[in-house]
């Protein structure tokens, strides 16, 4: 679990994502019209149509991952001590990927905790 990423970042690479599938979909769709002649061109306008509306949802979770980044509020990770972006309740650093909480229940203060990727309490930062 080490290794998961925050909120935002996590948004931000499904957005990535679907651009990606989209501009392969519109390319694949193209192939249609070298492979099927006549009806290949029916084959590319729908892939193309496909690729578009994968782009256009791609550019929604960008515009939504934005807004909610500008609301997030800014902390210094207690770990790495990088100013880092806050989703929820509960989240990761964007930098070491420490889980970081606001709720003093959920947090631990064991180094055992902090070492294995464990929640870090943000009362406790000096």
């Amino acid at each position: 679990m080490k290794w998961r990423a925050s909120k935002i970042s996590t948004m931000r690479t499904w957005g990535l994502l679907l651009v990606f599938v989209g501009m392969g979909v519109m390319v694949f769709g193209t192939s249609g019209i070298l492979l099927f002649g006549e009806v290949g061109k029916i084959i590319a306008a729908i892939f193309m149509v496909l690729g578009m509306i994968s782009c256009i949802v791609s550019m929604g979770i960008y515009f939504w991952v934005g807004m909610l980044s500008t609301s997030a509020p800014v902390l210094d990770c207690p770990q790495c001590g990088k100013r880092t972006k806050m989703l929820g309740t509960t989240d990761r650093c964007m930098y070491c990927h420490t889980i970081l909480t606001w709720d003093p229940a959920q947090a631990t203060d064991s180094p055992d905790a902090t070492a294995d990727g464990g929640e870090v309490p943000l009362q406790s930062r000096s």
